[in-house]
């Protein structure tokens, strides 16, 4: 664990409940795995119950899976994980993401198609003309019960041969909740891909 996890650094945990979403800062790194103490009081946090974790490293930034093992006030242990990922390249994991939605600006309105989805923003593909100057608020549906209400901003719009426009663009005025949803949503759909193509080699 010594390898991923340094005294002093700043490590995010995502329960269940993710609205719950608490921080903290590491106190000591063990062969077993370590201590933080939280910034918040730790509400909805259970020993023995699986928590995401992330954190920004030298080696980019670190996701993984595990579980407290001690709560003691604001200081808790964590558990090495199993296994753990970085993400180097982006910042964001970013994932094939179909659906169709609606981008809204006052009273106007565009039919949009999207291809992927990261929670800094998303591609999307669409037969009319959208311009570029505006902000567009946006619903995206991840499952029944998670849906992210933001503002879209459009940062490139290609025309192709076939008439159609192909939009990349950045949410904005995104929320604490809503970011770390998009970023468990988008980490788990992309270590399910990997797990499919590794059972299907």
């Amino acid at each position: 664990m010594r390898e991923l996890i340094k005294d002093n650094q700043i490590v995010t945990i995502v329960p269940q409940d993710f609205k719950k979403t608490n921080k903290g800062k590491v106190l000591e790194v063990s062969s077993d795995g370590f201590r933080m103490e939280l910034k918040f009081k730790p509400e909805g946090l259970m020993i023995n119950h699986i928590c995401d974790f992330y954190s920004f490293t030298d080696n980019g930034y670190l996701y993984f899976e595990s579980y407290i093992q001690n709560l003691e006030n604001n200081v808790i242990t964590i558990a090495n994980p199993v296994k753990h990922r970085f993400l180097q390249r982006r910042k964001f994991t970013r994932i094939k993401f179909i659906e169709d939605l609606t981008l809204t600006c006052g009273e106007i309105s565009h039919k949009v198609r999207t291809l992927d989805l990261s929670a800094g923003g998303m591609k999307l593909r669409t037969e009319e003309n959208i311009d570029m100057d505006k902000d567009y608020d946006v619903s995206i549906k991840l499952s029944d019960e998670q849906v992210i209400n933001c503002k879209y901003q459009l940062i490139r719009v290609e025309k192709g041969d076939s008439g159609l426009y192909t939009i990349s663009g950045r949410f904005i005025c995104l929320s604490n909740i809503d970011k770390m949803t998009l970023v468990q949503f988008c980490m788990k759909k992309d270590m399910e891909n990997l797990n499919k193509s590794s059972n299907e080699e």
